[in-house]
């Protein structure tokens, strides 16, 4: 099977802090090189580092920082045949991370808004089309259609939480979100911001990532809750694109919604336990040898 991840590419600058800044303070840190980040990216590369195979779709500057994503991307064994390079500065974020693991970020999206969905010339069927909202919401609606009608798997991370059609949002197999996109979008539905209740108001999937105490989802077939792993958080801000990548590279070989999420869960925990975004993202011998220390505490 294909997968094809359609969204950002972002340089981001990582500075490290004893405490979050609060609003009009100045909080001393120290900042690393540029690395690769982006929630399109990151999730590509989470899902290549799974085995998958990865079509990255989207758009950098003809710039040094553009050049970097485009190197990361080739090192994970993703593929960017459909990556252009524009006249646009690449995408650039700031991230800050506090002693706990914290993180607050600020995003310009630069070049990111010029990814059409018009770079995917065909659609298999079968393949596995997956989105978040760090590129025009228009784009991600015209691509949810195409790849409903040529009978893909279409999967949409809801962050950062941005309006789409309720049509469009309906062509989705799965529609994934953390407590917060969930609360956002139930708001605007008129719903509470539980799985079972949005997913009764879309009539798709629907998941919801909740930190410490697991994952939620509800689809036609029932609920399913996945645990948390307990691990020692150095940094939190690859976690649920590690989680959405691994997901759906699980789906795209054929495993089980269950099976997948399980898999995705310990992806999310393990890039909590490195700094970065993108450079955390754990790789299939990581994610199996969790998954079989955990099986093994269970049977004990």
């Amino acid at each position: 099977m294909t997968l094809f991840v359609f969204g950002s590419a972002i340089a981001d600058f990582v500075f490290r802090m004893p405490n979050l800044p609060r609003p009009g303070e100045t909080v001393l840190g120290e900042a690393g090189p540029a690395l690769q980040g982006g929630k399109g990216l990151n999730q590509a590369i989470a899902a290549a580092r799974d085995g998958g195979e990865v079509r990255f779709v989207g758009c950098v500057g003809r710039d040094p920082n553009g050049a970097l994503l485009r190197a990361a991307a080739i090192e994970a064994g993703v593929d960017v045949s459909a990556l252009r390079e524009m006249e646009a500065a690449t995408g650039l974020a700031c991230v800050c991370v506090d002693a706990e693991g914290r993180n607050q970020i600020a995003v310009s999206i630069g070049a990111n808004l010029l990814a059409r969905a018009a770079q995917i010339e065909a659609i298999p069927p079968g393949a596995t089309l997956l989105m978040q909202m760090e590129v025009r919401p228009d784009e991600n609606a015209a691509l949810i259609a195409r790849g409903r009608a040529a009978g893909a798997r279409v999967l949409l991370n809801l962050a950062p939480a941005g309006a789409l059609p309720p049509e469009a949002l309906r062509g989705l197999d799965l529609l994934i979100l953390n407590e917060s996109e969930a609360a956002w979008i139930g708001a605007r539905l008129g719903h509470p911001p539980e799985a079972g209740s949005l997913q009764a108001a879309l009539g798709i999937g629907i998941v919801v990532t909740q930190g410490e105490r697991g994952v939620t989802a509800v689809t036609e077939d029932g609920a399913l809750h996945i645990p948390a792993h307990r691990v020692r958080a150095v940094d939190t801000t690859g976690a649920g694109d590690a989680w959405c990548g691994v997901l759906a590279a699980s789906l795209d070989r054929g495993m089980p919604l269950e099976a997948a999420m399980r898999r995705a869960t310990a992806a999310g925990a393990l890039a909590c336990t490195k700094p970065g975004a993108g450079p955390a993202m754990p790789h299939a011998s990581e994610i199996d040898a969790l998954l079989a220390s955990f099986r093994g505490a269970i049977s004990e």
